[in-house]
């Protein structure tokens, strides 16, 4: 009788000073807490991140399909022009100073 009831003074005493430990020091509930945003921080950057690669996959799938979007993508990134156009370029205000 007196084994089982030692056995679980001890445990409670142990569970007593884990949770003191746990409260208690500086890397024990604040550091939880601090982990718990940044999880939270980097699962909402993820989110973001998956929207994002979700709309450059679409444009390149509307890319594919379409020719004249691939063509004009083209001359944006490239700056290339036909024959027949011309191409103004007007030059920064903060570039001039």
């Amino acid at each position: 009788m007196k084994a089982p009831l030692t056995r679980f003074a001890y445990a409670i005493v142990f569970l007593v000073v884990v949770t003191y430990a746990f409260f208690a020091y500086p890397k024990g509930m604040h550091a939880w807490q601090d982990k718990q945003r940044q999880i939270q921080e980097m699962e909402k950057r993820n989110a973001v991140l998956a929207q994002e690669v979700e709309r450059k996959k679409e444009h390149v799938n509307r890319l594919k399909d379409n020719p004249t979007e691939q063509e004009l993508e083209i001359r944006k990134r490239l700056k290339l022009l036909r024959p027949d156009e011309k191409s103004y370029i007007v030059g920064d205000e903060d570039a001039r100073r």
